[in-house]
């Protein structure tokens, strides 16, 4: 079981509406950069990289290098968060 302080850091991580479209945009393009998230969203590459990071630091996405390019994944807790966020 997670401690309080545990899941206060998953959803704060989450707590933007910007941030729960990056999540689901991850899911359906397993893989993704940030400048292809930027696109699907039709949103600004920075303000995307600053809650991409955030979303790495709380723990709901992984990131691999591949050359100079980032790709995006969810975390087993991103897929978790998710599904959790899906039955509201």
């Amino acid at each position: 079981m997670k401690t309080s302080k545990q899941l206060e850091r998953y959803f704060k991580g989450a707590a933007n509406h910007r941030r729960i479209a990056i999540l689901h945009a991850v899911e359906q393009n397993d893989g993704i950069t940030v400048e292809e998230i930027a696109d699907v969203l039709a949103a600004n590459f920075k303000t995307i990289s600053q809650h991409t990071r955030s979303l790495v630091h709380a723990g709901l996405l992984n990131k691999t290098y591949r050359g100079r390019q980032v790709m995006h994944s969810l975390s087993p807790y991103g897929r978790a968060f998710l599904k959790f966020m899906k039955t509201f």
